[in-house]
């Protein structure tokens, strides 16, 4: 953990696409929750949680194949200890779509039901899936939707951009904007959030994201650093002295043989997102949750 903050952000547009959400969620018979395989606590969204309330709810891991595959085993097992239900996905190449829909199915089948015995037989399942950015929304949507799938326009009072995405004959998926939430207490999930993407990077303290980045791969994974960089033994001492020997290794030199630093962390991070660093998932489920008290942020921004 660092003494300063990596990153305080939340634009107002999410706070707008928040309260949308609200009433998208009325709307829907069953909610998914997308979340990053790699990191399944920090992407987890506490205002997102907090407003499913009793819907029938589907956590989705995804982005699997670049997790470690043990780590999303124990985070299967997590979920569905509380009773939740949880599938594993990677949304790229589609596997796990078809156990997806029937899913959805089988949990809004009460609600057919309901329908069936009051006459109705018309009405599509309507289903949301909601995350942070860049956890996978619009490829899982593309991926559900295939060339059969028929996009309707926009409908009055929907956000410009947002569509419900007819899948078959019975299904409809509404996508919506990606969502973080107001205040990130944890500056370990803001971090993780940072090396994953989810936050943009003009926002957040570069030199931070990598030291926490580096530490955890030299307490978790040191044979990845040293593989990838052929680093020697008095090489891996710190992550100050690795970032240095990776930034000579990689002619990250200004004059005077000094080492650019910020070169060499740009190298990590996109080495680490071009998946150059193996599969690694960061969270695991013995470390304590993200937000204080069980208590979530209050909405900021408009």
């Amino acid at each position: 953990m660092v003494d300063s903050p990596i990153v305080h952000w939340f634009p107002g547009h999410m706070a707008k696409a928040t309260r949308m959400i609200t009433e998208y969620i009325k709307k829907v018979d069953v909610v998914i929750e997308l979340l990053d395989a790699r990191i399944p606590r920090s992407s987890a969204n506490p205002v997102i949680l907090e407003l499913v309330g009793q819907k029938p709810h589907i956590v989705l891991l995804n982005k699997v194949d670049l997790a470690d595959s043990s780590a999303t085993k124990e985070w299967v097992e997590f979920f569905t200890k509380q009773g939740i239900t949880v599938l594993t996905m990677d949304s790229k190449s589609g596997k796990g779509n078809k156990k997806l829909i029937s899913t959805v199915e089988k949990l809004s089948k009460p609600t057919i039901d309901k329908w069936i015995a009051k006459g109705i037989r018309s009405r599509s399942v309507r289903t949301i899936i909601l995350g942070i950015p860049n956890v996978g929304k619009s490829t899982l949507i593309n991926s559900l939707a295939g060339s059969a799938a028929t996009r309707t326009a926009n409908k009055a009072g929907h956000t410009r951009g947002q569509q419900w995405v007819k899948i078959g004959k019975n299904l409809e998926l509404l996508d919506t904007p990606g969502v973080l939430w107001p205040k990130l207490e944890d500056q370990r999930a803001a971090a993780r959030l940072a090396m994953t993407g989810a936050i943009s990077d003009d926002v957040y303290d570069l030199e931070h994201v990598i030291k926490q980045l580096l530490e955890f791969l030299l307490t978790h994974t040191p044979h990845i650093l040293v593989e990838r960089y052929k680093l020697k033994p008095d090489e891996m001492e710190n992550a100050d002295i690795i970032l240095e020997s990776i930034g000579r290794r990689r002619g990250c030199l200004v004059s005077g043989g000094i080492v650019d630093l910020d070169k060499a962390r740009r190298i990590l991070l996109q080495d680490y997102r071009n998946s150059k660093l193996g599969s690694i998932t960061f969270d695991t489920v013995d470390e304590e949750p993200y937000y204080i008290d069980g208590e979530i942020p209050v909405l900021e921004g408009e």
